[in-house]
């Protein structure tokens, strides 16, 4: 119980600063003279990371550390933000959110390997709906805090508070419960992603993070442009919504685990998150808000359920390099999503990425019926 709470901790907190940081950094940016062409490439730099990165991290803490590594990402992290805060020239902040991007993965890698791990008896639901409530739990309030704060201090001086908090989190997490490794031969992750049931799984995952691009690139320019909103009426708007997710992935884990239940569960959540971003474009700010919080009622239900069924795809000896396949693969998805719906937007109109994308999320609806038709989870 003492390694999952600390999990929480870790993850409540990085998400807390990575959320923040990513939300009000672009206004940064701008501040100090930097392009949007400059801006997307720094931000790219940061999304591309995991394609390189998650595998080696995941076999790392298979075979020989997890708490090294986290411990590792959490300082290196706040340093980099102290070192963010002190620079405005374009290619060194590019390489600095290229190790940003390296290690914020790192946490993402080795914290859900050590969940996946860890071997307490505990009901599948709870673990996995409070495992994701925490996590999105931090984005919500990271982006409500660095928001207010913002209109105080200086965005360097936020900076340097971030680097602080980690800094202040690997210190208060320094030991977790014993950790098992095992030599994992290059061969079994290899058996364990080319197999029917990891294919399907992955495709799915795919098109699911497709919509994450249409919400990194052009949901708050649709919101600030429809509803004019100030920086801090934009900033609750985000941000609210968020704790709804939170809270739906902690009302998943108060459902006892019943695979038939939670399949229904997992595909009606894909609905109202596709129905919610297609609906999400109204002229009426309050609808808009309305149908956004339907968006997270069903993005909190696939988190928690989508993390449950990728515990059970692979075995635990071999779970953190597996994981990290997986979510180089959803990376994947997130990173074509967001060129491709970044360009359509811009070019047609704002609304247009919402339709599409909603549209895919309530198609993958069927094709989910027919994946979790092929295995049990």
């Amino acid at each position: 119980m003492l390694s999952t709470r600390r999990i929480h901790f870790i993850n409540f907190n990085r998400k807390l600063v990575v959320s923040s940081v990513f939300f009000l950094i672009p206004l940064h940016f701008l501040k100090i003279g930097l392009s949007g062409w400059q801006i997307g490439i720094i931000v790219s730099c940061f999304a591309f990371a995991p394609l390189l990165f998650s595998f080696p991290t995941g076999w790392i803490n298979d075979r020989f550390s997890i708490k090294k590594v986290i411990l590792g990402a959490l300082g290196a992290l706040a340093l980099l933000l102290i070192l963010v805060a002190g620079i405005n020239e374009f290619l060194a902040l590019a390489v600095l959110f290229l190790f940003v991007g390296v290690f914020n993965n790192a946490l993402d890698v080795s914290t859900n390997s050590l969940y996946f791990k860890d071997e307490q008896e505990i009901d599948l639901n709870k673990k996995y709906g409070v495992y994701i409530f925490w996590i999105g739990l931090g984005p919500a309030v990271g982006i409500l805090l660095g928001g207010i704060l913002m209109n105080f201090a200086d965005f360097r001086v936020l900076l340097l508070c971030f680097a602080g908090l980690l800094s202040a989190v690997a210190v208060s997490v320094r030991n977790f419960n014993h950790e098992k490794f095992a030599v994992v031969p290059i061969k079994e992750y290899r058996r364990n992603i080319f197999r029917k049931k990891t294919l399907l799984f992955a495709a799915m995952l795919f098109v699911i993070a497709l919509h994450w691009g249409v919400e990194g690139t052009v949901y708050s320019p649709f919101v600030k442009t429809h509803f004019r909103l100030n920086d801090i009426q934009l900033t609750l708007f985000i941000a609210l919504p968020l704790l709804i997710l939170a809270f739906t992935a902690l009302f998943i884990g108060s459902v006892e685990y019943n695979p038939q239940l939670n399949k229904k569960i997992f595909l009606v959540s894909m609905f109202l998150s596709g129905a919610g971003l297609v609906l999400m474009v109204q002229e009426n700010v309050y609808l808009s808000l309305l149908f956004r919080i339907v968006h997270e009622i069903g993005d909190g239900g696939i988190g928690a359920l989508a993390t449950l069924y990728i515990s059970k795809l692979f075995e635990r000896r071999s779970i953190g390099g597996s994981w990290g396949i997986l979510l180089a693969i959803q990376t994947m998805g997130h990173i074509t999503g967001a060129l491709l719906f970044s360009s359509l937007g811009y070019s047609l109109g704002l609304q247009y990425p919402f339709y599409i994308a909603g549209g895919m999320l309530v198609a993958n609806v069927v094709y989910g019926y027919f994946v979790l038709r092929q295995a049990e989870y």
